[in-house]
């Protein structure tokens, strides 16, 4: 069982594991995630990438064969998310 865990796909990766996946500069990361324009937990003072972000980024881009914009997304679900406080609720 140990085997299976230590070969298992990690949940989260750091930024500058992030990083490298997507060919950019770490700080450049670091910088978008800040402004809240890509997907990341923040643990006190680190931030950690869901494996799952970067897995959705490069399905998006695989299907559409066009530019994926972690910023349009991150928009639209802050905008879900302040339209939800606004109106006491999800549209049910």
């Amino acid at each position: 069982m140990n085997e299976k865990i230590e070969n298992a796909r990690p949940a989260f990766y750091t930024v500058r594991e992030a990083a490298r996946i997507l060919r950019v500069a770490p700080s450049t990361l670091y910088r978008v995630i800040r402004e809240g324009d890509f997907p990341a937990v923040q643990l006190r003072t680190r931030y950690v990438v869901p494996a799952v972000a970067l897995e959705q980024l490069l399905t998006e881009a695989t299907e559409t064969g066009g530019l994926v914009d972690p910023s349009r997304i991150a928009a639209e679900r802050r905008a879900a998310r302040e339209f939800e406080q606004k109106s006491g609720g999800a549209w049910r």
